[in-house]
C-alpha cells in the first residue's frame, strides 16, 4: 500500500453471486482505505508485493459461457421498455406542465413551472441514457450476434441523441484498447503538470494552477464538475479536450492540431473509416436540421424545454461514467513502457449507482466486467461481475468504491487534476497539494 493507507480482509463470510446466481464466498478479499476513510485501490503496482496480473483468458475462464450469449430479444425488450419510459415521461409532463411562460415571474405558479420542466428534463435524460447505453452496445456488438442490426438500431439511437455513431463507435473502441495510458488513451486522458500550469518545481506560472488559486479549493472542484458534466461531451466531440496524444497513424499530435469526431479526415480516424465517420456527420446535420425547423415550427423555448434541457442531462450521465469509472488518486496511469492491455481494463472501476441502475442497466456497477469484455450483453453482466470480483478481489486486483456516486464525483474533482509525467507508473496528484506563490492565500 502507498504511504498513510492500510489495509484489511473481508472476513470469509463475505459473498457474491456466482454461476446460475448461487452465493459465492468470497474469502481473504483485500480491500484499503485511507485514514480519512476512503477508499482507495488495493492494487499498487510500486508494491514489491504486487501481485502477479493475470492474463485475459484467465480471467474469462471463471466466467459463466452464457454471460457472453446475445439475445435479439433481450436487447429490442429493453428498447421498448426505455422507449415505454420515455414516452411516459413526457406524457406526464404533456398533462401537467405548458410551455407558455407565466406571465408573473415571482408567482407560485412560475416556481412551479420551473421546478417542474427541470424534474422533466432530469428524468427524461436519465431514462434516454438508457438509450444511449443500447446504442454503445450496439457499437460493441454486444446487443445482436449481427453486426449490421447492431449498427442500424446504434445509428438510430445515437444520431437521435446526437452522438456521431460511427465516430464515436471508433474512438470508445480505442479507449477500451488503450485504457489508462499516459499516451495512446481515448477519452479523459490526464493532463501533465506542464499542460496544468505548473513548473517542474511546482511552482504557479499560469492556467488552472492560477485559476485554482485564485478560487479556491471547493468553488475549483464545482468548476470540475461543471466543466466536465455541462460542457465537457461537446467540447470532446469538437477534439478541444480530453483526447489522447495520438494520430491514428501513431504519431504525436503537433501543437494546433484538433482531432474531432465530425471531419472524415480528423487525424483521429484511418482511411478505411472515412466513409462511416461521413455518414455519422450527415445524420448530425440532420438532426440539427430538424431542431431547427422544430423551432421555426413550435418556437425554441419549447424545443428547449422538451428536448435540449433532457439532452444535457443525458451528456451529463455519460460523461460522469466516463470520468468515474476510471479515475481515482489511487488508481495507476501507465506510460507507453509501463502499460499493458490487462493493466489498463483492471484500472477500471466499479461504483453503486442505486436506482440509476436500473435506468442505464447497470453500465456503472458492472464496468470492470464490460472493459475486460466489451462484447459480452449488460443483461449478463451481473452474473459476470460477480465471477470476476470472486476471482479477483482476493487477489487484492478488484476496484469496487462503496462511496456514494456524487461523493465520489466530489473526491475525484478535488483530487484527480494532473500527473507528473508521461512515462512509467504515474498517479493522479491535485491542485490542493501544490503551495500557492507569495502573494497567494489559501482558500477553502
Amino acid at each position: 500500500p502507498t504511504k498513510g493507507e492500510y489495509q484489511f480482509i473481508i472476513p470469509p463470510t463475505s459473498a457474491t453471486m456466482g454461476k446460475g446466481g448461487e452465493s459465492t464466498p468470497v474469502t481473504n478479499a483485500i480491500q484499503t482505505t485511507s485514514k480519512d476513510g476512503h477508499w482507495v485501490s488495493p492494487y499498487n503496482p510500486l508494491d514489491p508485493k504486487a501481485p502477479q496480473l493475470p492474463t485475459k483468458g484467465e480471467i474469462k475462464a471463471v466466467i459463466p459461457k452464457e454471460c457472453f450469449e446475445r439475445s435479439y430479444f433481450h436487447s429490442m425488450y429493453f428498447v421498448a421498455r426505455d422507449t415505454v419510459l420515455a414516452v411516459g415521461c413526457a406524457y406526464a409532463a404533456y398533462q401537467t406542465l405548458s410551455t407558455d411562460v407565466p406571465a408573473n415571474l415571482l408567482s407560485l405558479d412560475a416556481l412551479t413551472w420551473f421546478v417542474g420542466w427541470n424534474v422533466y428534463a432530469f428524468w427524461m435524460g436519465c431514462i434516454l441514457t438508457g438509450h444511449w447505453v443500447l446504442a454503445h452496445e450496439c457499437g460493441h456488438g454486444a446487443f445482436s450476434p449481427n453486426q449490421t442490426f447492431n449498427d442500424i438500431w446504434g445509428f438510430v439511437m445515437h444520431q437521435a441523441l446526437l452522438v456521431p455513431y460511427f465516430a464515436w463507435q471508433y474512438t470508445h473502441a480505442k479507449h477500451h484498447r488503450r485504457t489508462n495510458n499516459t499516451m495512446d488513451g481515448e477519452s479523459h486522458v490526464p493532463n501533465i503538470r506542464s499542460e496544468m500550469g505548473l513548473c517542474a518545481k511546482d511552482e504557479r506560472h499560469s492556467g488552472y494552477a492560477i485559476i485554482h488559486e485564485a478560487m479556491g479549493d471547493g468553488p475549483f472542484a464545482a468548476f470540475q464538475i461543471f466543466a466536465h458534466l455541462v460542457i465537457g461531451w461537446p467540447l470532446y466531440l469538437m477534439g478541444l479536450a480530453s483526447t489522447g496524444r495520438l494520430g491514428s497513424d501513431g504519431k504525436p499530435l503537433k501543437d494546433g492540431d484538433i482531432i474531432d469526431h465530425y471531419r472524415p479526415w480528423s487525424k483521429m480516424f484511418p482511411k478505411k473509416v472515412q466513409v462511416k465517420i461521413a455518414m455519422s456527420t450527415v445524420g448530425i446535420i440532420a438532426a440539427w436540421f430538424a431542431i431547427y425547423k422544430a423551432a421555426q415550427e413550435y418556437g425554441a423555448l419549447p424545443v428547449t424545454l422538451w428536448y435540449i434541457g433532457p439532452l444535457l442531462w443525458n451528456q451529463a450521465w455519460l460523461v460522469l461514467y466516463t470520468w468515474l469509472q476510471h479515475n481515482d488518486a489511487s488508481v495507476p496511469q501507465y506510460g507507453p513502457d509501463e502499460w499493458t492491455w490487462v493493466k489498463g481494463a483492471l484500472s477500471t472501476i466499479d461504483r453503486p449507482y442505486g436506482i440509476f441502475d436500473f435506468f442505464h442497466h447497470k453500465i456503472g456497477s458492472t464496468h470492470v466486467a464490460h472493459h475486460l469484455f466489451h462484447e459480452m450483453p449488460f443483461y449478463k453482466a451481473d452474473v459476470a461481475t460477480a465471477a470476476i470480483r470472486a476471482f479477483l478481489e482476493p487477489k487484492g486486483l478488484y476496484n469496487y468504491d462503496p462511496q456514494p456516486w456524487y461523493l465520489a464525483m466530489w473526491k475525484v474533482a478535488k483530487t484527480c487534476h494532473y500527473i507528473d509525467g508521461l512515462d512509467g507508473i504515474q498517479y493522479y496528484k491535485s491542485l490542493e497539494d501544490v503551495p500557492l506563490r507569495k502573494d497567494g492565500k489559501k482558500v477553502d
